[in-house]
C-alpha cells in the first residue's frame, strides 16, 4: 500500500506500511505462536487476511487548524493540526464525507481545540460507516456546549449535503487530557447506525464499541459460532458482549445464551437486534462481567469472553477454574494479556487458535482461541 502522508512524513501511524502485506501477516502469526507456545501443541487455523487499504469503518480524526481552515487528522509534535483526509485506510464513503464536515465546522463556527493554548471547542470528529448501506454516524467531541446552538442551527445544511448521515451527536469531553471522548452524549438526530454482518443487523449507538474492520469482524463471529455449534452446549455466556455480536451469532433459538456488558446503551442495542431477529432464549444484562460471574451460583458449560486489551484478569480466571465450565472461547485484541490469562487458566488446554488481521499496516491483531477443560479430549473443528 502506498501512502502519500507516510511518504511525505505527515503521518507515521502505519508503522509497517513499508513491508509487504504477506510479510506483515507472517510476522504477526509468528508473534502469536511464540506467545502461546508454552501452552502445548495448538492447532492453528489459517489466518484471516484483510484488504491492505480502505478497510476501516471508523475514522477518529483530531481537529486542528482554524475555524476558516480546519484540519482533520492528527497533531504534530508542536500540537498543530495535520490534515489526513486522504488517508488510505478509509473507504471512499468516509473520505468523501470529510470535506462536507470541514465546511460544516466553518459554517457553524466551531473553533478547533488548540492543545498548546488550551482553548477552543472541537477536539475530535468521529465518523462511522455502515458499509452495506453507505450510511454514516457523525460524532463531534467538544470541550463544552458553547457551540451547540450553532450546530443545531446549521445541521439541516449538513444533512442535506450528506444524505447518508443517519446519526449525529455531540460528545462532551471538558478535560485537558489525552482521552478521546467523555461520558455525556447529546443526540441531535437519529439514534442507531445499523451494521450488517453475516446477514445479521448489529445496531450501534454513538458510544457503542464495535470492531473497526467489518469484514474481519464478520469472520471472527463466524469462527466463534462454528466452535460453539461443534460443542453444542445447552447454555453459554458471552462476557463483555458489547452490542451482542458473538451472542447473536451463537444463539439458535433453543440454546440459552446470556450476554453481559457494562454499558447499558450497548445492551439496549443488543436487545433491539435480538428482538428484530426473533431469537428466543437470548438474554442481555448490563453488569460487570467479573462481578456477574462471581455472584452466579453456577456457570454454563461454555463461556465466551471478549475483553478489552487488559484481558479478563486473575479474579475471573479463578472463577472460571473453580466452576463447572468445560469450554472457553476467548477473543483477544492483545495476545500478551491473552497469554497471561491462559497461564492462569491452568485447568484448561488450549486446543485451537486463529489470527484475525483487524489492523493491517500495524503490529496489532486479534486472535481467537478455544480452550477445553483438561479431563476432556481435545475437540478440533474441521478448520
Amino acid at each position: 500500500m502506498r501512502c502519500e502522508a507516510f511518504e511525505q512524513g505527515r503521518c507515521a501511524s502505519c508503522s509497517l506500511i513499508g513491508q509487504p502485506y504477506a510479510q506483515q501477516l507472517a510476522d504477526k502469526q509468528t508473534h502469536a505462536r511464540e506467545l502461546l507456545a508454552p501452552f502445548g501443541e495448538v492447532h492453528w487455523l489459517d489466518p484471516v487476511w484483510s484488504r491492505e487499504s480502505g478497510f476501516r469503518n471508523k475514522a477518529k480524526m483530531v481537529v486542528g487548524g482554524s475555524i476558516a481552515s480546519p484540519t482533520l487528522g492528527i497533531l504534530d509534535a508542536r500540537g498543530h493540526g495535520v490534515d489526513l483526509v486522504d488517508c488510505g485506510l478509509y473507504p471512499t464513503a468516509i473520505t468523501m464525507a470529510f470535506p462536507a464536515v470541514a465546511r460544516f465546522i466553518t459554517t457553524a463556527r466551531i473553533a478547533p481545540y488548540d492543545v498548546p493554548a488550551r482553548r477552543g471547542e472541537l477536539k475530535h470528529v468521529l465518523l462511522t460507516l455502515a458499509e452495506h448501506s453507505g450510511e454514516l454516524m457523525l460524532r463531534l467531541v467538544l470541550r463544552s456546549q458553547e457551540p451547540l446552538a450553532r450546530i443545531r442551527k446549521h445541521l439541516p445544511t449538513l444533512l442535506n449535503e450528506l444524505p447518508a448521515l443517519r446519526v449525529v451527536s455531540v460528545n462532551l469531553q471538558p478535560e485537558h487530557k489525552a482521552v478521546l471522548e467523555g461520558a455525556q452524549e447529546i443526540l441531535l438526530t437519529g439514534e442507531t447506525l445499523t451494521m450488517q454482518l453475516n446477514s445479521m443487523p448489529i445496531h450501534l449507538r454513538p458510544q457503542s464499541f464495535f470492531q473497526t474492520h467489518t469484514e474481519v469482524a464478520a469472520a471472527l463471529y463466524r469462527q466463534a459460532r462454528d466452535w460453539v455449534e461443534a460443542i453444542d452446549p445447552p447454555a453459554m455466556w458471552d462476557l463483555y458482549c458489547g452490542v451482542g455480536g458473538f451472542a447473536l451469532h451463537c444463539a439458535d433459538g433453543r440454546r440459552e445464551v446470556t450476554g453481559i456488558e457494562l454499558s447499558a446503551d450497548a445492551i439496549a442495542s443488543a436487545c433491539r437486534s435480538r428482538d428484530e431477529l426473533g431469537l428466543g432464549h437470548l438474554h442481555f444484562h448490563a453488569a460487570d462481567a467479573t462481578a456477574y460471574a462471581q455472584a452466579a451460583r453456577t456457570l454454563p458449560p461454555l463461556v465466551l469472553v471478549n475483553p478489552p486489551r487488559r484481558g479478563i484478569g486473575t479474579a475471573l480466571c479463578q472463577r472460571l477454574r473453580e466452576s463447572q465450565v468445560r469450554h472457553i472461547v476467548y477473543s483477544s485484541c492483545n495476545a500478551i494479556s491473552l497469554a497471561r490469562d491462559i497461564a492462569e487458566l491452568a485447568d484448561f488446554t488450549l486446543c485451537e487458535a486463529r489470527l484475525f488481521d483487524m489492523f493491517p499496516q500495524t503490529a496489532h491483531y486479534e486472535v481467537a482461541c478455544l480452550l477445553e477443560r483438561r479431563q476432556d479430549p481435545p475437540r478440533l473443528s474441521d478448520g
